[in-house]
């Protein structure tokens, strides 16, 4: 961090030298941003950590043998949380930017490049998509891992999130296209036992499935026996792909079956129909939003569908979907959905006498916080910087060149900072980003291991077709 003295490198080796389960760390002078509906944004805030805990927020608190961080001259606010990403994919991020469809996206990247991963490449680009996301303030990501051709290939996602350190959530898939061992969704119940058996840990799991048959066969879409599968695990379930004619008629059919709940989440859920939107508000099923997906991809109206899902209730999480076309970071998604939604009120309204019912910056805060951790059944834990969940955080540079000065905390968020601003994050209490820098990476080798394995990709892709 680059405030002062204070914040720096001795501040650090001062947190490292200290056990983590008994650490106290104490920032002190900030704006502090919650998201916590009852306690607002304070300003010149105190914000205690105590192990892996948020133990207090306010004004005055006691030090009491802290490790005091002065961040005075910048904004505290809670991770974001991504509901929806395939990391497996990073090593080839931006390898079709201008992407024309959906098919596309399909053909060159699940029935090609995923059919020659092996387990060593699922390791490396879901390690980069996780420090990224670190890099770029995003504390929470939920790996949408669908390319599990092998017991081998589940483990090495997984690993891939520990070894990060981020509060994970693998959601496992078999692949769409492609040779695979079958083992999914068997393999869960060895996943859980295996890496899943505390409710206390950084990583959860989730069942990840498809909403239809269309794209992959009957094997990956969601329906009774699935359901029946995550509800003896009591994991959880995202459902990808939901939209237009053929998802709402799914939703419809799974309301009927009695398997859409709060532990259910469908993604993009675009182009749907009034009465599937119905059917999700009132069994209180919630919804990742992709809207630089939808937007650039073109699913279905390629509207994020943010106004469908407030008008029954259903406040959505934020995610990012495939970085092989579009940007890696929280930031972007909260700006693009909040300009293409206020372009749409006002559109909606022109020529009229209406007043254009337009969402806010808080609102898309809120998304990318507290409603993400909802979406990814986490709302207890983490989304908002509430006494008694974890401390996952971010300390963002409010003084900064395109900050300064710092007028309104929540719009400076959304709509001033990026990645260069968070000068520290912290992930279960544990700093991941201090001084600006993501801790505990050797780049250099790092980038010797994304390209080794983005050639063999490329290279074995090329030869198998």
């Amino acid at each position: 961090m680059n405030v002062n003295d204070t914040t720096g490198a001795a501040v650090l080796d001062e947190l490292r030298r200290r056990p983590a389960d008994r650490r106290r760390i104490l920032f002190t002078g900030a704006t502090i941003v919650t998201m916590d509906p009852d306690l607002g944004v304070i300003n010149g805030g105190h914000l205690l950590v105590e192990g892996d805990t948020i133990a207090a927020v306010g004004r005055h608190l006691d030090a009491d043998g802290a490790v005091v961080v002065d961040a005075t001259g910048t904004i505290v606010t809670p991770g974001f949380v991504d509901t929806h990403r395939h990391a497996w994919q990073a090593q080839l991020r931006r390898i079709m930017p201008d992407v024309d469809d959906l098919g596309g996206y399909v053909m060159s990247t699940l029935a090609g490049y995923a059919t020659v991963y092996r387990p060593q490449d699922m390791y490396i680009g879901t390690r980069l998509a996780a420090l990224t996301a670190i890099d770029s303030g995003i504390t929470t990501m939920l790996d949408f891992s669908h390319n599990s051709r092998t017991r081998e290939h589940s483990d090495a996602a997984i690993e891939a999130l520990v070894d990060t350190g981020i509060r994970g959530v693998h959601a496992s898939m078999g692949p769409h296209f492609g040779e695979w061992d079958r083992q999914w969704p068997g393999d869960l119940t060895r996943l859980k036992d295996q890496y899943f058996s505390s409710s206390d840990q950084l990583l959860t799991l989730r069942l990840a499935t498809l909403a239809t048959d269309e794209i992959a066969g009957p094997v990956l879409a969601y329906g009774p026996e699935l359901a029946r599968v995550a509800a003896e695990l009591g994991i959880g379930i995202s459902v990808d792909a939901v939209f237009g004619a053929s998802s709402s008629d799914a939703v419809l059919r799974w309301a009927k079956d009695g398997i859409l709940s709060p532990d259910v989440t469908l993604i993009h859920s675009t182009g749907l129909t009034a009465e599937a939107w119905k059917a999700m508000g009132g069994t209180g099923t919630t919804v990742a939003l992709a809207p630089t997906s939808d937007a650039q991809i073109g699913l279905e109206t390629a509207i994020p569908a943010v106004d469908e899902a407030l008008a029954v209730g259903i406040r959505p999480g934020l995610s990012i979907d495939v970085e092989v076309a579009l940007a890696s970071d929280m930031f972007t998604q909260m700006r693009a959905l909040h300009a293409i939604q206020r372009m749409r009120a006002v559109h909606a309204a022109y020529g009229t006498d209406d007043q254009p019912s337009r969402i806010t910056t808080h609102d898309v805060l809120d998304f990318a916080t507290l409603q993400g951790a909802h979406t990814n059944g986490l709302a207890g834990v983490t989304g908002s910087l509430t006494p008694g969940k974890k401390a996952d955080l971010l300390v963002i540079q409010a003084e900064d060149l395109n900050n300064m000065p710092l007028n309104d905390p929540i719009g400076t968020i959304v709509l001033g900072s990026d990645a260069r601003n968070i000068s520290a994050v912290l992930i279960h209490g544990e700093p991941r980003k201090w001084d600006g820098h993501v801790l505990d990476v050797d780049l250099n080798a790092l980038r010797s291991e994304v390209q080794a394995s983005r050639e063999y990709v490329l290279n074995a892709a090329a030869t198998a077709s």
